[in-house]
């Protein structure tokens, strides 16, 4: 092998640890109900349950249905699923999916990470439909800061409240890039079209860019702030095991003697889900504005969003 690609194996290893992408046999051991038949979990979350279909090669694949909204409906399951990538599903996972009866699936990773982590591995005859994203860069740093392997580099990169900073700036572009807008808007009339089956929708964690669509969808449903809110914040909970895994495997590797820098980009945090949610009243003054101004939504759209998704 020559070493232009032994480095670029290196770089898809590296990341591919960071951004929570091992291999379908790690994942069997860091996934919540490894080594169980897979079915669905329901874990509460204060006044709202949240349905977690449980998979060998996915940690954070959810049912975003059963939201009361405050209009006194409640959204319906079994129609818009939100999770990490679904690159390393096994037959087992495919089986299950196939049960989810999907006619759809939006992956919202840009090009690099596909070409690093892989292609959606779906049940026939679902094919992926690219929607990407922007991470504002966040998957070369990870690949510059793990396999610099240089303890000082990764401190200077990621450390003193770095990483917090860029997970902020992420978060902005998700409202100010009309390129994103455009993929988000893109999403939620596809979801709207009473003809559009069950869909599913992620990234590469289903925490950052899912999070955000998810939050939206909720809010524009008329789900309470504070419950769709909770929804995004849940990534931490079914995260957790595998992302502890992740900083284990690199600090025993030798990559990274503090992997715990990588906390804050392997998290949720309510400070990054206001700094969207404040850059998008600047911008266009409520959430509504952000829907029809921002989003490019008009009133028939939303309607058509409520008729399908609330009961």
């Amino acid at each position: 092998m020559s070493r232009a690609r032994i480095r670029l194996a290196t770089a898809a290893a590296a990341a591919a640890l960071a951004l929570g992408t091992l291999p379908a046999s790690a994942y069997a051991a860091a996934a919540p109900g490894a080594g169980v038949s897979a079915r669905p979990h329901w874990h509460q979350q204060q006044a709202e349950t949240i349905r977690q279909i449980t998979l060998q090669g996915a940690v954070n694949v959810r049912d975003l249905g059963g939201y009361r909204t405050w209009t006194g409906g409640q959204v319906h399951q079994g129609l818009v699923y939100r999770s990490d990538a679904l690159s390393k599903l096994t037959d087992a996972d495919l089986t299950t999916v196939s049960g989810l009866g999907l006619t759809k699936v939006l992956d919202f990773r840009i090009p690099v990470e596909v070409q690093y982590d892989g292609a959606d591995r779906l049940p026939a005859p679902l094919t992926p439909t690219s929607r990407p994203v922007s991470d504002l860069g966040l998957y070369g740093t990870l690949v510059g800061a793990i396999t610099s392997g240089d303890p000082v580099t990764q401190e200077q990169m990621l450390g003193g409240g770095r990483a917090e900073a860029y997970m902020r700036d992420i978060y902005r572009t998700f409202v100010s890039s009309p390129e994103n807008r455009a993929q988000f808007a893109a999403a939620l009339r596809e979801i709207a079209d009473g003809a559009q089956g069950p869909l599913l929708y992620h990234c590469t964690s289903g925490k950052d860019r899912t999070g955000w669509m998810s939050y939206v969808l909720l809010r524009a449903l008329a789900v309470p702030d504070d419950a769709a809110a909770r929804d995004y914040l849940a990534s931490n909970t079914f995260r957790a095991a595998y992302d502890a895994r992740v900083r284990a495997g690199l600090k025993q590797s030798g990559r990274m003697q503090n992997p715990d820098l990588l906390i804050p980009l392997q998290e949720v945090r309510q400070d990054y889900l206001d700094s969207a949610t404040a850059r998008m009243e600047a911008d266009y003054g409520s959430f509504y504005g952000y829907l029809t101004e921002g989003l490019g939504l008009d009133l028939r759209t939303l309607a058509k969003l409520q008729n399908k998704m609330v009961r």
